[in-house]
């Protein structure tokens, strides 16, 4: 009499999926953000000089004389990515994994903390409105990632991130500025809910900030 093949009463599960890193890339948007300011600054600030040198600029010496410094500050505002450019592309990112959350930043401040030295993280936004002489109103968001450990002892395991303590209006904990991307605010939310759903807080509105530009 002959069998077929035996098969093994079970088979073994397979280990659960991790979800795949969640990753924001700061410095790709800084550039980008960088490189449209500075252009339209420098844009103005040669029509600006150019007006004043071909005698376009009405109003006699002395309007001539304001367009011309107005036009070199407009060119030397358009010149600070070039200046700053090294500062402005290293690489910067934010990523949540089944880690934790960490900031990758290898030629400034990294730093990581781990889901069970977190007691909760949250979302700060302030909307900012700058107003230029003209009425002009640039509205902003500016959009912030809140830490707040879970022990006592997490300053002290954490050193490098003591310059992120009490940064700006938040109490015991930390505050990572993240610039004025709104978009980032719905992929932090899909991060936490996906690698700690208990512990995010939401996003919390901080009114409004009211400045000349």
């Amino acid at each position: 009499m002959t069998y077929g093949a035996q098969q093994p009463p079970f088979a073994a599960p397979f280990p659960p999926r991790q979800p795949s890193p969640v990753v924001i890339d700061v410095a790709r948007d800084a550039k980008v953000k960088a490189l449209i300011g500075g252009s339209v600054a420098a844009v103005i600030g040669l029509i600006t000089l150019f007006s004043a040198a071909t005698g376009q600029v009405t109003g006699g010496s002395g309007t001539v004389a304001v367009s011309a410094v107005l036009g070199l500050l407009f060119l030397g505002i358009g010149l600070l990515p070039v200046i700053a450019w090294r500062k402005i592309s290293r690489p910067r990112r934010l990523v949540f994994d089944g880690f934790g959350v960490r900031w990758d930043d290898p030629q400034g401040r990294p730093w990581a903390a781990g889901w069970g030295e977190l007691d909760a993280v949250g979302i700060s936004r302030t909307r900012q409105r700058r107003v230029r002489p003209a009425d002009y109103i640039i509205r902003k968001t500016m959009v912030r990632l809140d830490l707040f450990p879970a022990d006592r002892g997490f300053r002290a395991r954490h050193p490098e991130m003591e310059h992120l303590w009490e940064f700006h209006t938040v109490k015991n904990g930390y505050r990572l500025p993240l610039g004025s991307n709104p978009k980032y605010i719905p992929v932090i939310e899909h991060a936490m809910r996906q690698f700690r759903p208990a512990a995010y807080l939401g996003v919390r509105d901080e009114g409004f900030m009211v400045g000349l530009v």
